[in-house]
């Protein structure tokens, strides 16, 4: 498998990783009974973390898509490449990095590291069309 491949797939991964920290916090917030329960009742007020990992998540949702098309497209055309690879661990270690600089709240890092997934989707995208 290559490592673009390979950096989809633990993407994936962190998606999932990711939903479990959100769904962990929210048990903590609003309990287990909540959560386990039909929640016929508005969502109980949510700690600021628990908010923020649940933006975090959906921020990933929201990238994972473009960055699966990019590496599949990449793949399936066969311009794979050192530089896609790069890019593909690029998008993976800013993503992670993302986390907790959104949880942690420090202003523009967040921003700073999605620009720099952005950039890598975009390296992907540009090597495939060259």
């Amino acid at each position: 498998m290559t490592t673009d491949l390979t950096m989809l797939v633990a993407a994936c991964l962190l998606a999932v990783v990711q939903l479990f920290l959100y769904a962990r916090l929210g048990n903590r917030d609003a309990g287990v009974a909540y959560s386990a329960g039909p929640r016929d009742e508005p969502v109980p007020t949510l700690s600021r973390l628990t908010g923020r990992a649940h933006r975090a998540y959906l921020n990933l949702l929201e990238t994972l898509p473009l960055f699966a098309i990019a590496v599949l497209v990449a793949h399936v055309a066969g311009k794979a490449d050192a530089a896609t690879a790069l890019a593909s661990q690029v998008y993976l270690v800013a993503r992670i990095a993302y986390v907790p600089a959104y949880l942690s709240g420090v202003p523009w890092l967040r921003s700073i590291i999605w620009g720099v997934a952005l950039f890598a989707i975009l390296t992907i995208l540009f090597r495939t069309l060259v």
